[in-house]
């Protein structure tokens, strides 16, 4: 048993690189995502009574009394089987427990001592790890301690009667827990991360690269598809920034999506679209760029996030000297409305060119958080406007352009005062986009143009109060 999993002596404890961590154990359906969804406040562990939900370890953040932490869900532990994802499962438990300060050993009182709790409470008596026991589903509390006396047997303390669904005994049991944990002074002060998600359809190579990236298995990969359910975030530090990032689901169209864990899934995936600071939008390069492609390419741009677009499996296409010049110029024009996003060809296999997706990232994010003086804004207009000036109608009307100034960041979003909006076509507004990127750069990241109609007396008011301002 213990020679599948290994030993946690064999890996480097990252207690000084974050909070500490609380890893959560136990075997399939004892109530772990519950548990962890109501210690952290949160909703975003899968819950379903189909066991195997959860197979990857993730991480929310947690808090009690004085205390920051993080605490990594787990999959359900199954020692006497091999079959489907039980390895990797129990792989990734492994690795949970390798960083881990405390663990928490979920058993179920209801059904009371099981041979599987037996076997698993083995196993992590054999580990440095602290270690407490939580007897979940234990709703009545006149009952709870009842329930919890037979796993005093397990060896490993004091059982702790809790109701994950109604948060009974859940105080007592984190009381005990951040009494455990290492001092504060052992952790450095939080840094502010970058949160990249990792978004694409199935099997294009999502947790491959994450596992490549993180030069360990962050992730469980196969050839099956719905392999990865819940979001994985994985904290990492790269180029003197720390980053988050966040492996999502693989997302299907819509109409093929049952309701259950994978439905769950990927709108926990469209949430890391929402949630991040840029996208690293995953296409296979043997398929090239499919509808579901474009459809998730759309969701980034009007979701407003700065995105890198990453062609995997790059090894498995024969090449010659052209090849890459002819595919990307194939793949942009059915990307054509991310064509200010950066384009890098990888293999997570063989690694080739994995690290420059935190170069191209970093400049995206900065691009995506960029200011532009009101003055420069302007120079850039007065500059597009001297090649082309603004459409006329056929009854003589033309359009104004009198100024523009930026008013928010993330993305960059830029005002434009002119005399009437409707005077302006989708053409000549493509043209200043074009206009700006030329001018101010801003590769990476989308722009939002607004265009606001003002009367003339307004504008020689503004225009004024900058010059008396500028002086």
């Amino acid at each position: 048993m213990c020679a599948l999993l290994g030993s946690v002596n064999e890996h480097v404890r990252l207690n000084n690189l974050a909070p500490p961590i609380v890893a959560i154990i136990g075997r399939p359906n004892v109530g772990k995502s519950t548990l962890v969804n109501r210690l952290c406040g949160s909703r975003e562990a899968i819950v379903d009574d189909l066991p195997g939900v959860t197979r990857d370890r993730s991480y929310q953040d947690g808090f009690w009394g004085d205390r920051d932490f993080k605490i990594v869900d787990t999959g359900g532990l199954i020692f006497d089987d091999d079959s489907e994802f039980l390895p990797e499962i129990r792989e990734q438990a492994n690795l949970a427990l390798a960083e881990a300060s405390v663990a928490i050993l979920i058993v179920d009182g209801q059904e009371g001592l099981t041979v599987a709790d037996e076997e698993i409470a083995a196993w992590l008596r054999l580990q440095e790890c602290e270690t407490l026991i939580g007897v979940n589903k234990c709703e009545s509390p006149e009952q709870g301690l009842a329930m919890a006396g037979e796993f005093w047997s397990l060896g490993l303390g004091e059982p702790f009667p809790i109701s994950a669904i109604h948060g009974a005994g859940t105080g007592d049991l984190l009381d005990k827990v951040i009494s455990l944990l290492p001092p504060k002074d052992k952790f450095l002060d939080k840094t502010e991360s970058i949160q990249m998600a990792i978004i694409g359809r199935p099997n294009v190579g999502k947790s491959s690269l994450l596992n490549s990236i993180c030069g360990e298995k962050r992730a469980i990969v196969s050839p099956l598809r719905g392999t990865t359910r819940d979001t994985i975030d994985t904290s990492i530090q790269k180029q003197g920034k720390t980053w988050k990032l966040l492996d999502t689901a693989g997302i299907r169209r819509r109409r093929s999506v049952n309701y259950g864990p994978e439905f769950f899934g990927i709108n926990r995936s469209f949430k890391a679209i929402q949630r991040s600071d840029v996208c690293v939008l995953v296409i296979d390069a043997i398929d090239g760029v499919t509808e579901q492609d474009q459809r998730l390419a759309g969701r980034i741009e009007n979701a407003g996030r700065a995105c890198l677009i990453v062609i995997n499996k790059w090894d498995a296409v024969e090449k010659d000297s052209h090849t890459m010049s002819m595919m990307e110029k194939e793949l942009r024009a059915k990307l054509y409305f991310l064509d200010w996003a950066t384009m890098l060809f990888t293999s997570a296999l063989t690694g080739q060119r994995v690290d420059s997706i935190f170069q191209l990232a970093s400049l995206a994010v900065e691009q995506h958080r960029r200011r532009v003086g009101t003055s420069v804004v302007n120079e850039v207009l007065q500059e597009a406007l001297s090649w082309r000036s603004p459409p006329t109608t056929r009854g003589g009307r033309q359009g104004r352009l009198y100024y523009g100034t930026q008013v928010a960041a993330q993305p960059p979003s830029f005002t434009l005062f002119v005399n009437d909006p409707k005077l302006f076509g989708e053409t000549y507004r493509r043209y200043i986009e074009r206009q700006f990127r030329e001018g101010l750069g801003f590769e990476g990241t989308p722009l939002k143009l607004f265009w606001r109609g003002k009367q003339k007396r307004a504008i020689e008011r503004d225009l004024a109060r900058q010059q008396s301002s500028s002086d």
